[in-house]
């Protein structure tokens, strides 16, 4: 059933094609971010196997937010990994070393890139889309990532 919240379909659609990139987005991150909980070697195994564990948890609450904002909206959440890689702006290599600073350069860059892709539509989903909820709810999705992108960054030299 469509969902009838004051929002023409239309828009509803366009929103829901944002909110399907940034679910891929994040399962692909988290993805990432329990590979490197696994995968992490060196001295500081223990510390940042912690840490990442930490981080990924909070990026599946991320996702399961995500998917029940577009089932709110009246949609169905893309749910295979086949959609997901489809349509993510993120890369699933690996380009750095299997220690701990390596999957934190990757993962940073990663936090970033979502960051920008979510500040870029912010303004366009609450204005032209007129649909502030989503709008609000992508604001609350950047103040998460920035603060974990944060905490990748205060682990480098």
């Amino acid at each position: 059933m469509k969902a009838n919240i004051g929002i023409k379909q239309e828009n509803i659609s366009k929103v829901v094609d944002v909110l399907t990139k940034i679910l891929a987005d994040e399962f692909v991150l988290y993805t990432k971010t329990k590979r490197a909980h696994w995968n992490v070697e060196g001295p500081d195994f223990y510390n940042k196997h912690l840490f990442f564990e930490q981080q990924y948890d909070a990026i599946d609450e991320i996702v399961d937010t995500v998917a029940e904002r577009i089932r709110s909206l009246g949609h169905y959440a893309p749910a295979s990994l086949k959609d997901f890689l489809a349509l993510t702006h993120l890369s699933e290599e690996l380009k750095e070393k299997n220690d701990s600073n390596g999957f934190i350069k990757e993962l940073l860059l990663d936090h970033e890139s979502i960051i920008f892709y979510l500040r870029e539509n912010i303004n366009s989903i609450a204005g032209e889309l007129q649909d502030a909820g989503t709008s609000d709810f992508i604001t609350g999705l950047v103040e998460n990532h920035e603060k974990m992108a944060w905490m990748l960054r205060a682990h480098l030299n």
